[in-house]
């Protein structure tokens, strides 16, 4: 059975490059031209990536199930 996959989705025209997502999560998000940007985005299921979402102050970053596209994080 293949292991579950989660897609990282950054919003970048909200984005407000404040970097708490790269502090949290640096091995999944980057910044581009002062906003975030996932380093890859469909990943193995991580914790960090919770924790960043759910700490972004405008909610630009959405995890989803890869398989079903329900939203994990943050919680709506």
């Amino acid at each position: 059975m293949a292991q579950q996959q989660w897609r990282i989705e950054v919003d970048r025209s909200t984005c407000l490059g404040s970097g708490m997502c790269t502090g949290l999560a640096p091995d999944h998000f980057t910044l581009v031209d002062g906003r975030s940007s996932p380093i890859t985005e469909v990943v193995p299921p991580d914790d960090l990536l919770i924790d960043a979402a759910e700490s972004c102050p405008i909610e630009a970053i959405l995890v989803r199930s890869a398989e079903s596209g329900e939203i994990l994080a943050p919680e709506q």
